[in-house]
């Protein structure tokens, strides 16, 4: 427990401290956020704000996770693992997919970065390398994640073949990048958010530990992979979203950009293939799921009909312009993960009561 606490800590002391220079450093250097020309006319005053704050999200995160290591050394099995570092290795390569966006969003003065082609080209090379490899059995121990879809548990019914496996773990981590990323609307909408899906995966990893088939095989143990250093991960995202959001509610000093979205996104699909439970997921962020629903259902009904369903899509756009303030459909839309993620623990916990018979 005491390590999770640091890797939250540091995850927050890093990012609410680097945010600040963070800030400075982008506005000298000329890194204000653009904006689309065709969304509400309030964010029009938010041009020229700094953007690419994810940075400062994804360094804290892997601060926070390795020094969380240095007061495991010498602990039996409680090394830096395989699971750890591809969680970290997805949380970066997405990162790295967001910053390049940011940068030519900036150099090129619009509020369009990569085309379509490149964004999927570099989410492809990210969320592959990490599906293959968590595939892959290291040192003779099984492979970090599983072929059988999951909720709580793995559903037999839905084993897939490795190569299908592949192809679902692709769509599942660019579908939840890019659902954080079109959340990133409002002003600490979606480090909120993010934060309180961690958080989540905080509990639910840190249960999985204590209740490992690795450590004895009772009734309704776990048969995950590192369960502890998968919290110490998810720990130090919280904090990190957690810190960044200080200095990114509204009115924002700053935004994480796609940095910070795709990054985040990816990572929290990343967490739910290696804990297993990735249609939970689709509960804890139903908010991000409802948003991107949103924007499918606009552009499928507009070509359909040449008619729209909401005002302005993602979702939150459609609530400000239907006389929602800005701070009101961000605290009500943190009110929604807030629900969907106790639902989603309560939900998780119920399986296992109904495992061990309690």
């Amino acid at each position: 427990m005491k390590s999770v606490l640091i890797a939250a800590a540091v995850g927050l002391v890093v990012s609410i401290l680097m945010t600040p220079v963070a800030i400075k450093t982008f506005r000298r250097q000329g890194f204000g956020q653009e904006i689309r020309d065709d969304g509400p006319e309030s964010h029009l005053s938010k041009k020229g704000t700094p953007t690419m704050g994810g940075t400062v999200i994804v360094l804290a995160t892997v601060v926070g996770y390795f020094t969380a290591h240095l007061f495991l050394v010498g602990q039996p099995g409680r090394g830096v693992t395989s699971t750890g570092l591809l969680l970290l290795f997805l949380l970066v390569g997405l990162g790295v997919v967001g910053f390049l966006d940011d940068y030519l969003k900036i150099r090129h003065r619009r509020s369009l970065g990569l085309n379509k082609t490149a964004k999927l080209v570099g989410q492809t090379v990210v969320g592959l390398g990490f599906a293959v490899l968590a595939l892959v059995e290291f040192g003779g121990r099984p492979p970090v994640a599983s072929t059988t879809i999951s909720f709580v548990r793995e559903i037999a019914p839905l084993a897939l073949p490795a190569a299908l496996f592949l192809v679902f773990a692709l769509l599942f981590i660019s579908g939840f990048s890019n659902a954080v990323n079109l959340t990133d609307g409002l002003d600490g909408l979606a480090a909120g958010c993010s934060a309180m899906v961690f958080g989540a995966y905080v509990v639910i990893s840190f249960w999985q530990f204590g209740h490992s088939c690795a450590s004895g095989v009772v009734e309704g143990c776990y048969t995950v992979r590192d369960p502890l250093d998968v919290t110490l991960v998810a720990a130090a995202a919280m904090g990190a979203c957690l810190g960044f959001l200080w200095w990114n509610t509204s009115p924002a000093r700053i935004f994480m950009g796609d940095t910070g979205s795709l990054a985040l996104g990816g990572l929290m699909a990343g967490i739910a293939v290696v804990t297993r439970t990735e249609l939970l997921l689709v509960v804890l962020g139903g908010l991000f799921v409802a948003v991107t629903l949103s924007v499918a259902i606009q552009i499928a009904f507009f070509k359909a009909t040449r008619r729209r369903v909401f005002r302005m899509a993602p979702l939150h756009h459609h609530f400000e312009l239907a006389g929602w303030a800005e701070n009101t459909v961000i605290v009500r839309f943190w009110l929604v993960t807030g629900m969907a993620v106790a639902f989603g623990i309560g939900a998780f916990y119920a399986d296992w009561l109904s495992l061990t018979g309690l």
